[in-house]
């Protein structure tokens, strides 16, 4: 009886197009919407700041030479038009005025022997930064290759130490950290936006219909009513979970996003069976919980529109948590396991970093299971009041 009412509901569900573009559509196609347009947008940035000339003015006893220099720099470095002042305080006034890009202000030390760079610029403007340190690196090369040929020195009788220094981690773990927070947000939101159109019309719906007290009449337990409605949200946030995975893989593999072919060839080795699994695993007892919360909602609203009204906030409390995969420093332990939302969020960073533990997964599966299962409690007591279902 409950599959009977589960592929009724199902079929009705499929029907409506609303729901068909939150489970399906949307997840599949957001992933290579929007990291085609990121990458693209990146792309763009970079080549409009690399082909952009620069103008670089200069003030100090020494002018002249640096302005050779800056002209004499690698065209890799990016066009820049040099300017000399004679007045700091006109050069510092166009800085800020942005009539030129690069304040450099030079002077040697009270000893003579070291020549000091002051750069000015505007952080906010893209590239500034990194600009100005890829000419005051080049400028300082060239000039410690002239003393060091004028003392008659190698570059070697100077260097005591060299250090060389090494990542130990992994790709994975490295891919891990830094996609690790994005990628379950993802998931996490997806999860909740499918529940939630199926969670309205399956029973808030219904009661505007005036379809559920003919079926509430039927000789069937309610408790089966409820789980066969329940397994439909359920089923239609764990579809819109797994749309939003293919569609990582869709991006991964057909989109060019200028990552290096090493990294891809670990993407694509994460992307198995086990990774999947696993993730569906974490995800299926969280996506039971949003059904849960949704459901008694559901039930005591009186119209889509109120029902809507409410569960759409909830989203943003719901989807918060997830935000903490972001934030540094916060791992998956003994404390954060029993959280919930947040234990799945950092269950499944460890998880794309390769470094989640048996112990660790199956804890913070039990927890979820646990708080899905007091969820289902609360949806089976609002069900069974008659005042939400008949108000």
């Amino acid at each position: 009886m409950i599959f009977r009412i589960f592929r009724k509901e199902l079929l009705d569900t499929l029907r409506d197009r609303r729901t068909l573009m939150t489970m399906l559509v949307i997840p599949t196609l957001i992933f290579p919407i929007v990291l085609n347009v990121f990458v693209e947008i990146s792309k763009s940035f970079e080549e409009d700041e690399q082909q952009k000339e620069l103008k670089v003015g200069v003030f100090g006893t020494n002018s002249q030479h640096l302005k050779q220099q800056l002209q004499q720099l690698p065209k890799s470095l990016g066009k820049k038009m040099v300017l000399i002042y004679s007045d700091s305080l006109k050069l510092d006034k166009d800085v800020k005025a942005q009539n030129i890009d690069l304040g450099l202000y030079h002077h040697y030390t009270t000893d003579q022997k070291t020549l000091v760079l002051d750069w000015q610029f505007d952080a906010t403007e893209i590239g500034r930064p990194e600009r100005a340190e890829a000419f005051n690196a080049a400028i300082e090369a060239i000039e410690q290759q002239k003393r060091l040929k004028a003392l008659g020195i190698q570059i070697q009788e100077i260097e005591p130490v060299k250090a060389n220094y090494n990542n130990c981690a992994s790709d994975e773990k490295m891919i891990g950290k830094m996609a690790g927070g994005f990628l379950p947000y993802i998931f996490i939101a997806f999860g909740f936006i499918g529940c939630m159109y199926p969670a309205i019309d399956l029973f808030t719906g219904e009661k505007e219909r005036g379809t559920i007290e003919t079926l509430l009449t039927t000789p069937v337990a309610r408790w089966k009513i409820l789980i066969g409605k329940m397994l439909v949200v359920v089923s239609s946030g764990m579809l819109a979970a797994s749309c939003s995975l293919i569609g990582l893989f869709i991006s991964i593999e057909y989109l060019d996003l200028g990552a290096e072919k090493e990294i891809m060839e670990v993407i694509h080795g994460m992307l198995n069976l086990p990774f999947i699994l696993s993730l569906l695993a974490l995800l299926f007892p969280m996506v039971i919980f949003f059904a849960g919360v949704m459901i008694p909602i559901a039930i005591y609203a009186k119209s889509f529109k109120e029902a809507q009204s409410i569960i759409t906030p909830l989203n943003i409390v719901m989807v918060l948590p997830a935000m903490i995969g972001f934030f540094p420093g916060i791992e998956l332990n003994l404390n954060t396991a029993f959280i919930p939302v947040i234990n799945v969020v950092l269950a499944t960073k460890e998880l794309i970093a390769g470094t989640l533990s048996f112990g660790y997964f199956l804890s913070v599966f039990s927890v979820m299971l646990l708080i899905a299962g007091l969820a289902v409690l609360l949806s089976y007591r609002q069900f069974g009041k008659e005042q939400n279902i008949l108000s």
